[in-house]
């Protein structure tokens, strides 16, 4: 692959033309048949990388009007069969600027379009497979934020869950495109299980993740599975806004990403009943497993947790501005999480955020941006994020001893609500330093990912007013918190060394 190292300058990408929300960054990291894809986003980009050099679409299949594109893929939807990549997401085609605003700008969506393209590796040739849009000012049909190809069906089942029409798991042929609704229930994420393919549910924009949807690729039953986080979850709490992230199927189970932790188990209950770990759930906070990837890796499972998913700058009314101060708040670094029941450990500590990455031989290619997804009047004339491809050998991510990593949050985002979910393996010298305005006690609780998840043993110690340290040394599991009464202005700092 010492062609891939020798072409990384020209995987760096500052700020330049793309309409939209703030930045997208490089998504559907995918190397087969000696061909390295992804899409720059919002530049509207599709890149297919080989020795020979790169070839780049721009997307002008997509409607049909002329001028520039923007868009792309914000989801990692992609997936690979025999000589074939099919990517898809969004795009405006062309992209309307709307005017400049006190408050930002606006994009218009009268041509933003779903789309599903297939890439031909022999004949290095791109094709658009299907295109959908209501051709609306501030509303557009689901993007496509899925793609998952039925090896039983020889067909793809596509995920749309972002947009406010045409919502729902869709069956796509994948050679001329024709689609059917396989189920009406809008999902954004999902992965292959067992012979089932799952995806989340989400209702309701505000909730998050409320279900687990299975449908089953012999027969096309579908089974739902309701989540009430507090019953399901290994620490007894619920969890603030769970929004989808990402998923993967390992040992025979489910493991689906989202906001606050992962939902982990056998959604048809064979096995055992879904349970909800916490991890790296900070309350009130944007840091999120949201517009990344989980993926085996070496036999576990790989996923990102990212410090700046998702941020507002020009909020327009009460609940907005609740939405900007949760989500622009940066509590740590971005984290490569590394699964291998019982243990959870940290890999990597890294910056704003990962947005995709792929193993390619001994090598993790990964793909960042310095800037969330933005929204409302946030929209500016240009990506405004940097934007990379990093090589990371993984003999030394997986088998080294993890980066030292901090995390630093408020009393207000926490309350006297459980949060955490910090894995602690491979530390030597992990503490908690608190400082409060009042007396209190802290509840501690130690679990881990062993198969079926079980329950956590917890501690409780009280905390004086002032500063202290907590030191967790002696526990080697993840750890979650609760305040028993809420303290907004303490200030709480998470040492892992």
């Amino acid at each position: 692959m010492s062609w891939i190292a020798d072409s990384l300058s020209q995987f760096e990408y500052p700020p330049r033309f793309g309409p939209e929300w703030g930045s997208g960054g490089i998504f559907g990291l995918k190397y087969h048949a000696k061909v390295l894809y992804y899409t720059l986003s919002f530049e509207a980009k599709a890149h297919f990388a080989k020795k020979e050099g790169v070839n780049v679409y721009s997307f002008d299949q997509v409607g049909s009007e002329p001028g520039s594109r923007s868009g792309g893929d914000t989801y990692n939807a992609v997936d690979a069969v025999d000589d074939n990549i099919y990517f898809g997401g969004w795009i405006h085609a062309p992209a309307i600027y709307g005017e400049r605003t006190e408050r930002g700008g606006r994009i218009l969506f009268h041509n933003k379009y779903s789309h599903i393209h297939v890439y031909d590796a022999r004949e290095d040739k791109v094709e658009l497979l299907w295109s959908d849009s209501v051709h609306h000012e501030t509303e557009w049909a689901g993007e496509v934020s899925e793609i998952i190809y039925d090896p039983i069906g020889d067909r793809l089942i596509v995920g749309r869950s972002d947009g406010h029409s045409n919502l729902g798991i869709y069956s796509v042929n994948k050679s001329n495109g024709n689609t059917e609704q396989i189920s009406d229930q809008p999902g954004l994420k999902g992965s292959l299980h067992l012979d089932y393919v799952c995806f989340d549910v989400k209702r309701d924009l505000n909730k998050g993740v409320e279900a687990i949807q299975t449908i089953d690729l012999m027969t096309g039953k579908r089974s739902v599975t309701e989540i009430q986080y507090s019953e399901k979850s290994v620490d007894g709490g619920s969890v603030r806004g769970p929004s989808p992230g990402c998923a993967t199927s390992a040992y025979s189970r489910l493991f689906f990403f989202i906001k606050g932790g992962a939902l982990i188990g056998d959604p048809l209950g064979n096995l055992e009943p879904i349970k909800f770990v916490r991890l790296f759930d900070f309350g009130a906070s944007g840091y999120s497993p949201t517009r990344t990837m989980a993926r085996p890796m070496a036999g576990g499972v790989l996923v990102a947790f990212n410090a700046y998913t998702h941020g507002a700058l020009h909020p327009k009314n009460a609940f907005e501005k609740e939405m900007a101060d949760s989500n622009n708040s940066i509590n740590g670094p971005s984290v490569l999480l590394y699964i291998t029941p019982p243990v959870a450990r940290i890999v990597a500590v890294l910056g704003a955020r990962v947005t995709s990455f792929e193993k390619v031989g001994r090598t993790l290619l990964l793909a960042t941006s310095t800037v969330a997804n933005l929204g409302a009047d946030d929209a500016p004339l240009i990506d405004v994020g940097f934007r990379d491809i990093t090589m990371l050998g993984l003999d030394n991510l997986l088998l080294s001893k993890p980066p030292p990593a901090s995390f630093i949050l408020r009393g207000r985002s926490v309350e006297n609500k459980n949060w955490g979910g910090i894995p602690l393996y491979g530390y030597r010298q992990p503490r908690l330093v608190i400082d409060t305005t009042r007396e209190n006690r802290l509840v501690t609780y130690e679990y881990d990912l062993s198969l079926p998840i079980s329950g956590a043993y917890s501690e409780t110690c009280n905390l004086k007013q002032g500063r202290q340290t907590v030191d967790l040394s002696g526990f080697r599991g993840v750890l979650s918190f609760k305040l028993e009464e809420e303290d907004p202005e303490a200030k709480i700092k998470i040492d892992l060394q």
